[in-house]
């Protein structure tokens, strides 16, 4: 390193997630509404969802990973789309399955 030159540069920005650097996926996002307030795959399959995600590239809902059919993850996993948020009221969670956690 160069006299008078500082390490601070190569430092992250912080954010809302602590030291983790900003999210990339977040930006350019449009606002998409939700397609459904339900799994269609669990439902044509008589399966159970703990809980519902939707994706916040499509609107696409599925059922999030703690719950048996996984379907928020399969679809990332067939769409390369990154980001999902919660269903249920007062949750603002949203999920990177990029960087794999909240954002």
């Amino acid at each position: 390193m160069m006299s008078g030159q500082s390490m601070a540069m190569s430092v992250p920005a912080m954010n809302q997630n602590g030291s983790a650097p900003a999210c990339e996926h977040l930006h350019g996002l449009v606002p998409v509404t939700p397609q459904s307030d339900y799994c269609a795959d669990c439902r044509a399959h008589s399966g159970r969802w703990r809980s519902l995600r939707a994706c916040m590239s499509c609107g696409w809902v599925a059922c999030s990973d703690d719950s048996p059919g996984r379907h928020a993850k399969a679809h990332y996993q067939e769409t390369d789309h990154p980001l999902t948020r919660g269903l249920e009221p007062g949750t603002p969670r949203r999920w990177c399955y990029v960087h794999q956690r909240l954002v």
